[in-house]
């Protein structure tokens, strides 16, 4: 089974929830790569070598998409990932009370219209992931990888 996770960050806040999905992928033996979100294109991701995608996007201001991820995500509108199970899962700061780690459900609804399978249900961290956000970050890497098993039956 093959994983890739692809993020953005500013701070390192996001990386670091992107280590605990990469970690978990790992430690459930999947081969996983972590790649920078603004290095792909999402024509490019198939099935034929590709499980699993991951994108971990932080959520800025009043619920914006992070700069560098926008040519990923505009991009989603016109790539089938039929085959593909996702999950998107990335921090925020709950200062921003209603907007807060929307990014997420931008992205959910984006790759609804590409064909993928939701393999779970993303989870929004404040800020950096701490005991509780990487307990759920493992909880939703498992499940994503369920799902993916399911689907290959």
């Amino acid at each position: 089974m093959q994983a890739r996770v692809f993020f953005a960050t500013i701070t390192g806040n996001n990386e670091d929830v992107a280590d605990v999905i990469v970690d978990t992928f790992k430690n459930e033996s999947v081969d996983v790569t972590k790649e920078d979100i603004q290095l792909i294109d999402p024509q490019d991701i198939s099935s034929t070598d590709t499980d699993i995608v991951v994108v971990v996007p932080y959520t800025f201001d009043k619920g914006s998409l992070p700069d560098e991820a926008l040519d990923f995500y505009e991009d989603l509108v016109d790539t089938d990932l039929s085959g593909i199970v996702y999950g998107v899962s990335g921090s925020g700061d709950d200062f921003y009370g209603d907007d807060f780690a929307v990014a997420i459900n931008k992205f959910e609804q984006r790759f609804e219209k590409t064909g993928a399978t939701k393999g779970a249900k993303g989870v929004k961290v404040n800020l950096s992931p701490d005991a509780a956000a990487t307990e759920a970050l493992q909880t939703f890497t498992k499940q994503l990888i369920v799902t993916a098993k399911q689907q290959e039956k």
